[in-house]
């Protein structure tokens, strides 16, 4: 294994590093790393190295190191000092970016679109999903996006615990009650794979997905407005699933864009960032838990108007006290459950 190069993906950017040696150890590693991206070595955490099932001391010698190979990708978590300093001193007010647009879908209404559906069929063909859990009998369907929605994946960091987004293992036990659990992100399957064992969703023993999709099987799309943007169409699951589709199907997503194919079947979700600042503020998923439970009830979600969720859940509130797991959920959330009014449950026009 003489002069060979790996790929560190950091801060949403591949590094290449090049020119290694296999008698070289993993602090060798780790310093050309800090050459590329300005972490310490002693701040890198090396996602995916192991030894004996262990992370490799710094001392480790690269040969040794079975699995790492010409080319291998390797997730990094690290922080700048820089970085660090910043995070001390920015003040935790300042107001949060939106990388999005929201798509009208009275203008630009594609999903009935012919040569988009043929995309989409053709992902049904071609695309494979590897099952991890079969279906269940009757259970609805809970397609989750991860990056902004489960966790903070540009923030600083030493762990991946720093970054998850509150309540997030509590959130996937309630919704697995009553849902199978995809999880469908726009990057490679190697880091989906990564980050799911990172943030302890693949292992957990309280619930289990069903399978996970990556950005082969999103297709593009255009819109005279945006032009070309890559989508998550749903029509890909169902083709495959029969059994799910609009009427037992939700999808949380931070980009609206995303389901754009299935604009009534998304529910964009507030996007998690800045996680120093936000972790002990974040209720979201606590409060989405609420709906969804609530609606799992439902034979048909086409019903459902998911831009007003928090609406629907605060007018369910009193029809649902007797429930003594709901009202936990509310209790902790109690600003947006007792946020109640007229409006209640919406319906989509």
């Amino acid at each position: 294994m003489a002069g060979f190069s790996v790929c560190i993906k950091w801060g949403g950017k591949d590094y290449n590093i090049t020119g290694l040696i296999d008698s070289q150890t993993v602090l060798d590693l780790k310093k050309c790393i800090q050459a590329e991206t300005g972490v310490q070595t002693d701040r890198q955490k090396l996602i995916g190295l192991k030894v004996r099932g262990k992370a490799p001391s710094d001392d480790v010698v690269l040969s040794e190191i079975k699995h790492l190979k010409p080319g291998t990708k390797i997730m990094m978590i690290g922080s700048r000092e820089e970085d660090i300093t910043k995070i001390m001193e920015q003040p935790s007010d300042i107001p949060e970016v939106i990388n999005d647009f929201d798509i009208e879908e009275e203008e630009i209404a594609i999903e009935n679109r012919e040569e988009f559906l043929n995309k989409i069929d053709k992902r049904v063909k071609e695309y494979k999903i590897e099952i991890l859990n079969e279906p269940r009998k009757n259970k609805k369907l809970l397609v989750l996006d991860i990056d902004y929605t489960l966790f903070d994946h540009r923030s600083v960091a030493e762990t991946a615990n720093e970054l998850i987004r509150p309540f997030l293992h509590e959130f996937l036990t309630s919704a697995y009650d009553d849902y199978d659990i995809v999880i469908w992100s726009a990057t490679g399957m190697k880091w989906i794979e990564v980050k799911m064992k990172e943030l302890g969703v693949s292992s957990h023993p309280a619930y289990r997905l069903c399978f996970m999709m990556d950005n082969l099987a999103m297709i593009s799309v255009h819109i005279p407005k945006y032009g070309v943007i890559d989508v998550k169409p749903l029509g890909v699951i169902w083709g495959k699933y029969p059994h799910w589709g609009p009427h037992n199907t939700i999808m949380f997503d931070d980009i609206r864009r995303n389901f754009i194919m299935n604009p009534q079947t998304g529910l964009k979700i507030r996007p998690f960032r800045q996680a120093h600042f936000n972790r002990d503020k974040d209720r979201e998923l606590l409060r989405l838990s609420k709906y969804l439970k609530e609606i799992s009830t439902l034979n048909d979600f086409s019903v459902l108007n998911h831009r007003k969720w928090e609406k629907y859940r605060s007018k369910r509130k009193h029809k649902d006290s007797n429930n003594d797991g709901d009202e936990v959920l509310c209790k902790d959330s109690k600003e947006s459950c007792d946020n109640d009014d007229d409006s209640g449950a919406s319906a989509s026009s």
